[in-house]
């Protein structure tokens, strides 16, 4: 059987859309491309098991979709699965409306988090052949390919139409999963060399992404969709340690130069232990740098200088807001002093901190997000951080701050195409306008005299300088993604009461 793994192009003057493995979806003026780690697994399952696949990711293929479908012509597979999230769920509509025209035949199966919520939502407004419920599309698309030529039975998750009818094959069932049995990505075919440059994530070219675990070991921040909706708490799984090293080798011999692991937060206890122990008995620690997500306040000193010695750089905290309030009413499970002394331990490492931050959570007014912008400056000017994202909080649906909106008539809309960080979508204290200049408040916090003559000393290489360059063009690319008079659908935002 032949099957397509792809992306439409999503041609839109808001920017280049950010659709592959990322939790927060956003248009970026300033192109960033990350590699789509499940969709690759499912081609490379699906390829080991002999059938024909065929990757079309048009996004990072900078294609038209004219394009794409001169292509999808060209190649005929007999099914295509495409991967959406909200901002950009009724562009998927409409595609799987015109993919129906062009190619009645083709099964068209629509996956990610959004689809994962409402599938009957989706069924309602495209002719679409099956949803998937749930993170695990390797395993489902595999398992439905197995169904259609050998008649096996389908797992749990698995969504389709019968007459007027929406069906399914019962509840999804992520533990069943064994991760370690999927094989290796497989680069060539995914195109790995797409995703490997545009990536603030790296400062040593080409680099790569693994994936380590499916989603959070901590799986309770009431605004993270993957840990409610694809990967809801009870269901996170584990490669082995070993098994990850083993990729590592993997990608040290396709030249790789530095790798970032995806988990929502890394493993810590004997895992990172035994990782760490791994990358310096093998020598990877000479061949190529590491990064990963992490959740504040679960490392020691130690653990980190392992970290260190094992060649992570890297280290990329959710630290989401610098209210204390806020992080209680997230579930992030630690403190703020916590976050400091996290970001203080992994630069005292030789680790870069990176912290991701967000401005417009309804029970926050200006003060509450001036105390945000200003941790970031504090810890910026005492020289824990290295680099910051800084966003407007989306309510994705299916997660429990969504539900807290709907119940508290906190929502400003619900039209989907305005859940991309372009404008607030929730009442909150502070106007459309402030959070905006918040968010660009955060990019230039780290502006500070003290920083800059930091990081021009830190030089050491043309590498070093390379990654200032591109740092300097990414900031700039990101106060363009929040400035006032970017596009918009109509205004929905204006300064509402503070809720309670």
């Amino acid at each position: 059987m032949k099957i397509a793994i792809g992306y439409p192009p999503i041609e839109s003057d808001k920017g280049v859309a950010l659709l592959s493995q990322n939790r927060q979806f956003q248009y970026f003026n300033a192109p960033t491309y990350i590699y789509p780690m499940v969709p690759a697994y499912a081609a490379s399952l699906l390829a080991s098991k002999g059938h024909d696949v065929v990757w079309m990711d048009g996004i990072a293929e900078g294609k038209t979709y004219q394009e794409f479908i001169e292509q999808l012509g060209r190649e005929a597979p007999d099914i295509i699965m495409m991967e959406t999230k909200t901002p950009v769920v009724k562009r998927s509509w409409e595609h799987v409306r015109d993919l129906k025209k062009h190619f009645p035949e083709m099964t068209v199966i629509l996956v990610g988090d959004h689809v994962s919520w409402n599938p009957e939502e989706t069924f309602a407004n495209c002719p679409v052949d099956y949803v998937f419920k749930g993170g695990d599309y390797d395993f489902l698309l595999d398992n439905l390919v197995d169904h259609k030529t050998r008649g096996t039975e389908l797992d749990g998750g698995i969504y389709w139409r019968e007459g007027d009818t929406i069906v399914n094959s019962g509840p999804m069932a992520l533990k069943a999963h064994n991760l370690d049995d999927l094989p290796f990505v497989d680069r060539h075919l995914t195109k790995w060399e797409l995703y490997s440059v545009h990536n603030g994530n790296y400062k040593y070219t080409p680099g790569t992404y693994m994936y380590s675990g499916r989603d959070c070991w901590w799986g309770r921040c009431t605004f993270c969709v993957w840990d409610h909706v694809l990967f809801p708490r009870g269901n996170f799984r584990l490669h082995s340690a070993e098994r990850q090293l083993d990729e590592v080798g993997r990608l040290i011999d396709l030249g790789v130069k530095e790798i970032f692991d995806d988990c929502g937060t890394l493993p810590v206890g004997a895992w990172l232990k035994k990782f760490c122990e791994g990358m310096i008995e093998r020598g990877y620690n000479k061949e190529v740098v590491f990064g990963c997500n992490m959740k504040p306040g679960h490392l020691s000193q130690e653990q980190y200088d392992l970290m260190g010695e094992a060649n992570f750089r890297f280290i990329l905290y959710g630290i989401e807001s610098g209210n204390q309030k806020t992080l209680d009413r997230l579930d992030k499970g630690g403190t703020c002093e916590e976050i400091e002394d996290s970001l203080r331990m992994a630069k005292q490492a030789g680790l870069e901190p990176h912290i991701t931050v967000m401005i417009g959570y309804p029970w926050e007014d200006e003060e509450d997000s001036k105390r945000t912008v200003d941790f970031a400056k504090r810890v910026f000017k005492k020289g824990y951080v290295d680099t910051l994202q800084g966003t407007i909080v989306v309510p994705y649906p299916g997660t429990p701050l969504f539900y807290e909106c709907k119940e508290n008539g906190w929502l400003l809309t619900e039209d989907w195409d305005r859940y991309d960080m372009r404008e607030s979508v929730m009442k909150c204290g502070i106007s459309n306008e402030q959070a905006l200049d918040y968010v660009r408040d955060l990019y230039k916090a780290f502006m500070s005299p003290q920083y800059i003559a930091r990081k021009m000393m830190s030089i050491r290489s043309v590498d070093d300088a390379k990654f200032l360059a591109v740092a300097g063009k990414k900031l700039v690319g990101h106060l363009v993604d929040f400035k006032k008079d970017q596009p918009l659908e109509d205004q929905v935002s204006d300064k509402q009461p503070t809720p309670a």
